[in-house]
């Protein structure tokens, strides 16, 4: 039996790296719209994030997701991504 290896990706707030789906996917489509993946299958530039709000509070902190994709991200964006994190 062949063991699977699990894909392994890093939180950009914490720099720590899990399994791809312990940790929260953000996308970047080619419209430049900013939206939570939860399936991990959308298309577009993606950045993970660990699910809970310590590190999303690094990542507004440092503006780290405005310098990965490269666009200003307004407060809505952060308060639905706190939203996930919270209700999940």
């Amino acid at each position: 039996m062949v063991n699977k290896k699990k894909p392994a990706r890093t939180c950009m707030a914490c720099n720590e790296q899990k399994d791809k789906n312990e940790l929260l996917r953000i996308v970047k489509s080619k419209d430049g719209i900013i939206d939570v993946d939860l399936t991990g299958k959308k298309s577009g530039r993606g950045a993970y994030i660990c699910k809970n709000e310590a590190c999303l509070d690094k990542i507004i902190k440092s503006k780290r997701l405005e310098r990965v994709f490269e666009l200003e991200i307004n407060q809505e964006i952060y308060e639905s991504l706190r939203g996930v994190i919270i209700g999940k």
